[in-house]
């Protein structure tokens, strides 16, 4: 069984998991495009999203508050089989029926939300560490398609910054970057 959603967070999940393998301890302090996260911080933020995003869509309550420490021993196993698991949470047609209790938004767009998340911080953090990152032009669409209806009103939550001009010849990412106020060639530098 599979949804639109998961064959999309089935996409970015490897990805996602192949950028987050390859960063070394030492790269825990280098600043990220999210200016008040360093390395450390967002992977540990994203993380929080992985296991999060599979409880609300259970329509389980979750606590964003919770700031436990899931970097310790093996977490980049355990990062990637809750990846696993969050696509599989999203599998579930029931989980994409109503409306989040605890967001109060239709139970589609938290399942969006759950794929801008691990696209974005996933890019977030390649950016940081020096590695490549692409996005399939299927996430991107997704996620142009997103902002259209909710960008604005996600700007105004703090959710993403105000958009940046794009640069000359910029990728589908970067343009969908830029709309959430990333600049595609951000570098730690």
């Amino acid at each position: 069984m599979s949804t639109k959603t998961s064959e999309l967070l089935a996409d970015a999940a490897p990805r996602a998991v192949a950028v987050v393998r390859a960063i070394s301890d030492d790269q825990f302090d280098l600043p990220t495009p999210c200016a008040d996260y360093s390395v450390r911080d967002l992977l540990g933020h994203l993380f929080q999203v992985v296991v999060n995003f599979q409880e609300l869509a259970a329509r389980r309550p979750v606590d964003w508050a919770d700031k436990t420490d899931r970097l310790t021993d093996g977490w980049r196993d355990r990062f990637a089989a809750e990846t696993q698991r969050l696509v599989t949470a999203w599998a579930d047609p029931a989980a994409l029926e109503g409306v989040s209790p605890g967001m109060g938004l239709p139970q589609e767009t938290v399942g969006e939300m759950a794929l801008i998340d691990l696209t974005v911080h996933a890019w977030d953090l390649a950016r940081a560490t020096g590695q490549p990152y692409e996005a399939a032009p299927a996430v991107i669409a997704t996620l142009v398609a997103f902002m259209d209806r909710m960008g604005e009103m996600g700007q105004r939550m703090g959710a993403f910054a105000a958009p940046v001009t794009a640069p000359p010849n910029a990728t589908p990412l970067d343009l969908v970057l830029t709309r959430m106020g990333r600049h595609p060639h951000w570098s730690p530098s």
